[in-house]
């Protein structure tokens, strides 16, 4: 029987995977099959959140990003695993901060580094067949680009076809994210990149461990609670909303029957009294 493992597209076996002491190589390789950055030229790689608070593992919106600095650059890579239908927005909101962010009293605006966004999400975000979508700053008509500060990656797993593509190594680090089952890190162990095989000897180690098991555990109950209660609160908005919708219409109905000169009477029987 196979032994079950723990899903790297859960946030916090995602974080440990990449900033784990020992799992340097593997992040800088993750960052350079994802943007296309040659492996070698990624210079003075900092992770700056590496450390995992033991509150955030079971506290309802936490969030469990990677925010690094190399070559200059800001970068924060985040795992979502639910669509809570706000995610653009959202992404949004937390690039621009990364951003704003750098900007110390008295510095100058020119000093801002570039910053990049990736989003790993477990959903459908947008109308195409690609996994991978990529956005900048640029003139609509001309396509003249503004500004290369800002960069957000959208990959969505649900997208990635079922054959592998061993050439393609942007793709096979999303496979392993995805990965439910020992059978696909089999698979993954078997296209001979040595950065992947590495990954998935580190997934099947923590897959071992019981405390890291423990952990995930704990993280896949409070995503659980923080779904419901915001579905929960999204149906009692649009119950409320139907609610005061419905208030409304009558109260218009009745003063278009009062216009029109009815009794009281009469505008009881109108409305069902």
């Amino acid at each position: 029987m196979a032994r079950n493992i723990v899903k790297a597209k859960l946030d916090i076996i995602f974080k440990k995977l990449f900033t784990d002491e020992g799992n340097q190589h593997l992040l800088q390789a993750y960052l350079s099959d994802t943007l296309g950055i040659p492996y070698d030229s990624i210079e003075n790689l900092v992770v700056l959140n590496s450390e995992i608070m033991p509150d955030s593992i079971t506290e309802k919106y936490s969030r469990m990003d990677i925010r690094m600095k190399a070559n200059g650059r800001l970068i924060n890579v985040e795992m979502q695993i639910k669509d809570e239908g706000d995610y653009k927005d959202r992404s949004l909101y937390y690039l621009s901060k990364l951003y704003s962010g750098q900007l110390k009293s008295g510095e100058v605006y020119g000093s801002l580094n570039q910053c990049i966004s990736i989003n790993i999400i477990n959903f459908n975000l947008f109308d195409c067949e690609k996994y991978h979508s990529s956005f900048s700053m640029r003139e609509d008509s001309r396509n003249e680009q503004l500004t290369d500060k800002f960069t957000a990656h959208y990959f969505e797993l649900k997208k990635i076809g079922k054959n592998i593509d061993k050439n393609n190594k942007q793709e096979l680090w999303l496979r392993l994210i995805n990965a439910e089952t020992e059978d696909e890190l089999d698979m993954l162990q078997q296209t001979g990149v040595k950065q992947i095989q590495d990954a998935v000897v580190v997934l099947h180690k923590m897959s071992a461990d019981e405390k890291t098991r423990e952990l995930a555990e704990m993280r896949e109950k409070a995503l659980h609670i923080e779904a419901t209660e915001k579905a929960h609160a999204r149906a009692e908005g649009r119950a409320e909303g139907r609610a005061e919708g419905r208030a409304a219409e009558r109260a218009e109905i009745l003063a278009n029957l009062k216009a029109m000169g009815l009794s009281e009477e009469q505008i009881k029987q109108a409305l069902g009294k």
